[in-house]
C-alpha cells in the first residue's frame, strides 16, 4: 500500500528513484574552561577551523563545471564571503579571549546573538537568511568536533540517480550533488525563501522542504516519488500509480522544452495585454540569471545585504559601486533600487544599535521609519542610488510606507538631496522616479492618495498578507493561516491595481505571489501587467500569460472578490485557473 508524505513543495517535477537517506548527528556543543596558558592555541585551533572551511568551499566551487551560470557558483561565493565577515571570524575570537571558553561554545554564542537578529526580522525572505548563517557556523563546527564528514569526492556512486533525504542541506551540498546526478532531495527542515529551495529552482531539481520526521516513515533504498510541484512524497507505490508519474515526467519534459522556447519573446496575453516580466535580485551577481531567462530588468534591488554581516554601514562610495555593477550587468534594462529596510533589532555600524531592541520587531523602527529616523543611514544611499542613476534606467522604490507624514517627509529629502548633489557639481538624475512598496494595510488603503503622489507602486504580498491576517508566514505553528486568497487579501490587492490604474502610473507585484504560477491569471484578471519574482519562475509565468485572455478572467476575478463564500470562490479560482 502507498504511503504519501507531505511537505513543502519548492521546484518543479517528478522524480521517481530509490532513496538515500543522509543521516548527521546532531552537534553538541559543550562549554568549558580553557586554561590563560592554552587561549592562544584555542584561538589557532578556532581560524584553522575557519582556514579548512573555506578551503572546502573553494574546492566545491572549482569542481563547478565550466559554462554553469553564475548565479549558481554565487550560492557557494555567499557562504566563503560569510567566512570572510567578522561577524563570524573575529567576534568569537573575542569572546575566547574575554571569556576564556573553548572555541566551539564561542562560536555557539556567536550564530545564537547572528540568529537572534535574523529572527526579529520581518521579512520573511531576509529572515530565512539565518539559515546561511547555520550552514556556515555547522561547517566550522563540524571541523572544531572532528565530525567532519565532508566526502565531497568520494560520493557519486552513492548518489547518482537517487533521491536525497536529509534534515537539511546547504546550498554547497546541492549544488555539488546536483552535479553527481542527484535526481531529487527531500528535506526535514527549511522553507520556499531558503537560498537551498532558490537554488533548486534554479538548478531544475525536484524538492520538497519542511517534511517533518520523513526519514523515520522511509528506509534507504526504496523506490519513492517525488512531486516537487505539490510537496508530495510516495513510499510503495503500485504499478498503476508509477505509471501516472511516469506520464507526468514526460509532459514535464515537454513543459520545459516549451518554456525554453520564450526566452526573448515578449508577454502578451492571446487577447494583446502586453504584460511586464521583472527579477528580484539580492547581489550583483544575480545579474547573470535575469539575463539567463531574459528578463525586462530588475523589479527588486534588496540592498539590505550590503549592510548586513559587517562592523561598519557602506559608505556612499561603496554603495555607488555596487549600484553601478548591477547597472552595468543589465546592459540598459531597468532596475529598481528598494531603499534599506532594516530594523530596530539591526546594528548597522557595530558601534550603536539604531534603536532599543523591540518587543515585536514586526511593527517596530524598521525600514522607512529608520531611515527617516536617522537621515545619516539614508542619505549616503539617496545619494549613491540618485548618482547611479546618470548611467542608467533607475528607479528608486521605499518600503513600508504607511501615513502621508512618512511620505512627504522622504520625498522632501530626496529633493534636498538632489539640490545637494547640484551644489557639489556631480552627476545624477534629476527625474528619478520614485515610488512606494504598499505592504501594509493602511498603505493599501490609502494607496489613491499614495498613488497621487509618487511615479509607481510596488506591491509587496509577503508583508501585505502576513499583516493582514496577523499571522507570521514562517511560523510553523500558523503558518496555514497564510492565505493569498482570502478575501480581505484580494480586496486590498485590487484597491492598490485600480488607485494606479485611475492616477495613471504603473503598479507592479514584487511578493512571491507575483511568481507563483498559480495566481498568475487571478492576477492578470485584477487588472495587474507588471510582475517581478525569481529569476527561475520567469519564464513559467510567461508562459501562462501568453495562453490566457483578460476579459473573461478579469469577469470572474470580480466575482471571487466580491465573494465571501469560501465554496464559492475556490469555484471560482479554479474555474480562473480551467480558463482556455
Amino acid at each position: 500500500m502507498a504511503v504519501q508524505l507531505s511537505g513543502i513543495g519548492v521546484s518543479r517535477g517528478v522524480a521517481i528513484a530509490e532513496a538515500h537517506i543522509l543521516q548527521r548527528d546532531a552537534l553538541e556543543v559543550l562549554e568549558y574552561s580553557v586554561p590563560d596558558d592554552l587561549v592562544a592555541e584555542e584561538v589557532d585551533r578556532f581560524e584553522q577551523a575557519v582556514a579548512i572551511a573555506k578551503s572546502q568551499l573553494r574546492g566545491i566551487r572549482q569542481r563547478i563545471p565550466k559554462g554553469t551560470r553564475a548565479d549558481i557558483a554565487s550560492f557557494i561565493d555567499t557562504h566563503l564571503l560569510m567566512l570572510e565577515d567578522s561577524t563570524i571570524t573575529k567576534a568569537p575570537v573575542e569572546l575566547i579571549q574575554a571569556q576564556g571558553c573553548n572555541a566551539e561554545w564561542a562560536l555557539k554564542l556567536q550564530r545564537d546573538a547572528l540568529v537572534q537578529v535574523f529572527d526579529q526580522m520581518n521579512d520573511p525572505y531576509l529572515r530565512t537568511r539565518r539559515d546561511d548563517v547555520d550552514h556556515v557556523v555547522t561547517r566550522i563546527q563540524r571541523i572544531l568536533l572532528k565530525r567532519d564528514e565532508s566526502q565531497d569526492g568520494d560520493v557519486d556512486d552513492e548518489l547518482r540517480g537517487r533521491i536525497l533525504i536529509a534534515d537539511d542541506l546547504t546550498p554547497a551540498d546541492t549544488v555539488l550533488m546536483q552535479h553527481q546526478g542527484i535526481m531529487a532531495f527531500v528535506t526535514e527542515y527549511g522553507g520556499p525563501l531558503s537560498h537551498t529551495a532558490i537554488l533548486a529552482r534554479s538548478l531544475g531539481i525536484p524538492a520538497v522542504v519542511g517534511a517533518r520526521n520523513v526519514r523515520r516513515y522511509l528506509k534507504d533504498g526504496e523506490l519513492l516519488i517525488v512531486d516537487g510541484q505539490q510537496g508530495v512524497i510516495l513510499a510503495g507505490a503500485d504499478q498503476a500509480i508509477l505509471r501516472h508519474y511516469h506520464d507526468r515526467q514526460h509532459e514535464e519534459r515537454r513543459y520545459q522544452r516549451g518554456l525554453s522556447r520564450l526566452k526573448g519573446k515578449p508577454a502578451v496575453t492571446r487577447d494583446g495585454q502586453i504584460v511586464h516580466l521583472r527579477a528580484n535580485i539580492e547581489l550583483p551577481e544575480d545579474v547573470s540569471a535575469v539575463r539567463q531567462v531574459k528578463a525586462e530588468g530588475v523589479g527588486l534591488y534588496r540592498t539590505e545585504f550590503l549592510f548586513m554581516n559587517r562592523v561598519d554601514t557602506p559608505d556612499e562610495d561603496e554603495q555607488l559601486q555596487r549600484y553601478l555593477e548591477v547597472v552595468k550587468a543589465l546592459k540598459g534594462l531597468p532596475l529598481t533600487i528598494r531603499s534599506l529596510d532594516l530594523g530596530a533589532d539591526k546594528e548597522v555600524d557595530g558601534s550603536r544599535p539604531v534603536g532599543r531592541l523591540c518587543t515585536n520587531p514586526a511593527l517596530g523602527l524598521r525600514a522607512i521609519r529608520l531611515c527617516l529616523k536617522d537621515p545619516t543611514l539614508f542619505r549616503p544611499q539617496l545619494r549613491a542610488i540618485l548618482r547611479a542613476a546618470a548611467h542608467g534606467p533607475i528607479r528608486l522604490m521605499i518600503p513600508m510606507l504607511s501615513n502621508s507624514q512618512e511620505l512627504f517627509q522622504m520625498l522632501a529629502l530626496v529633493e534636498e538631496t538632489k539640490r545637494e548633489l547640484a551644489r557639489e557639481g556631480r552627476a545624477f538624475d534629476p527625474k528619478l522616479p520614485v515610488g512606494g512598496m504598499i505592504e501594509v494595510p493602511a498603505a493599501a488603503l490609502s494607496a489613491g492618495f499614495f498613488a497621487r503622489h509618487l511615479d509607481f507602486l510596488s506591491i509587496g504580498t509577503n508583508d501585505l498578507i502576513q499583516y493582514t491576517l496577523a499571522i507570521d508566514r514562517i511560523d510553523d505553528e500558523v503558518n496555514y493561516l497564510y492565505d493569498p486568497l482570502h478575501p480581505a487579501v484580494l480586496r486590498l490587492v485590487q484597491m492598490v491595481i485600480d488607485a494606479g490604474h485611475k492616477a495613471g502610473i504603473p503598479v507592479s507585484m514584487c511578493g512571491e505571489m507575483a511568481g507563483d504560477a498559480r495566481y498568475t491569471r487571478l492576477l492578470l484578471g485584477l487588472g495587474l501587467t507588471e510582475f517581478s519574482m525569481q529569476a527561475a519562475s520567469v519564464l513559467e509565468i510567461k508562459g501562462i500569460i501568453n495562453d490566457s485572455e483578460v476579459e473573461p478572467l478579469a469577469r470572474l476575478a470580480r466575482r471571487l472578490v466580491r465573494s465571501q463564500d469560501p465554496q464559492e470562490a475556490a469555484r471560482l479560482f479554479a474555474t480562473i485557473n480551467a480558463e482556455d
